[in-house]
């Protein structure tokens, strides 16, 4: 399978423990991470790079719903997207697609603009799975805008169907990496969009993934979460047995705006159909997120 994290994009990478620099120890291959490993400069934790995926997390840190729900992902990583695309429209009334635009206009990629230098600006998707939501960037993006997009996942069989995907469809040059939400590999302030679709309410700890997402996302970037969260106005039986179905490794879910971190602004919740909710936030210049460790 093809390599998806240029050796020149180490310099965007940051150690999960201590966040030091990384430096690339390996095979490379026409300028992509093949195999060996990234050594932290500064805690001396050396990473393994395992045909081109980084894996920047610690075994022993993936427990509870992580751990689950990784399994699961692991085990049919195939089926989940079309599956999906067969289920939605069935529980919510609208199609995989529609859903998918309701939230997609919250990213604000109309108004991205290249970085200082004339760097393309980075976009991070936090647990990309198999890559759904790429083609919706695509479309979305101002066209001629080159950008970067940088993908983090814990399952290594939902990153393998991305990577299928992308010899497939394209777009070239994404960035994978197996790595925890909880400890994002990534320096203060490296991304100028961040969003995460699907996954917060499973996360062991979703306070403290909110704060690394705030922390990695550069100030007044807009940070946007989707969910389940079941409709105050469903009270059918029907929904709320499917919903049950849909989430049973927690007992509430819900949106977590009771998480974000201090000082987030320009707080939008609503409920984008019966089942799911779309929560997007910024952090302001003076608000100082560190992410729990």
């Amino acid at each position: 399978m093809m390599c998806t994290v240029p050796v020149e994009d180490v310099e965007v990478l940051a150690c999960p423990s201590c966040r030091g620099k990384l430096a690339w120890e390996g095979r490379a291959r026409g300028g992509l991470l093949e195999e060996g490993g990234l050594s932290c400069s500064e805690c001396g934790a050396r990473w393994p790079v395992v045909e081109g995926l980084p894996r920047l997390f610690r075994e022993r840190e993936v427990r509870g719903t992580d751990r689950l729900l990784r399994a699961l992902y692991d085990g049919l990583p195939s089926l989940h997207d079309p599956l999906t695309t067969l289920l939605t429209p069935l529980l919510q009334g609208h199609s995989e697609a529609e859903l998918r635009e309701r939230y997609v206009s919250r990213f604000e990629l109309d108004t991205l603009v290249p970085r200082p230098g004339g760097r393309p600006p980075r976009i991070l998707e936090v647990g990309i799975g198999a890559g759904a939501n790429l083609p919706l960037l695509a479309r979305a993006l101002s066209p001629g805008l080159d950008v970067e997009v940088w993908g983090v996942d814990l399952s290594t069989g939902m990153l393998g169907c991305c990577r299928e995907r992308l010899e497939r469809e394209g777009p070239r040059g994404v960035r994978l990496l197996v790595a925890d939400a909880h400890a994002l590999p990534f320096a203060d302030h490296t991304f100028d969009r961040v969003f995460e679709i699907g996954g917060i309410n499973g996360y062991r700890n979703p306070g403290r993934a909110l704060g690394e997402m705030a922390r990695v996302a550069c100030p007044g970037t807009p940070l946007v979460v989707v969910d389940e969260q079941l409709d105050a106005e469903a009270r059918s039986l029907r929904d709320r047995v499917a919903f049950r179905l849909l989430t049973f490794y927690t007992r509430e879910p819900h949106c977590p705006r009771e998480l974000l971190p201090a000082g987030a602004v320009d707080i939008r919740e609503e409920q984008l159909s019966r089942f799911y909710f779309c929560l997007s936030f910024r952090m302001p210049p003076e608000a100082l997120v560190t992410g729990a460790r």
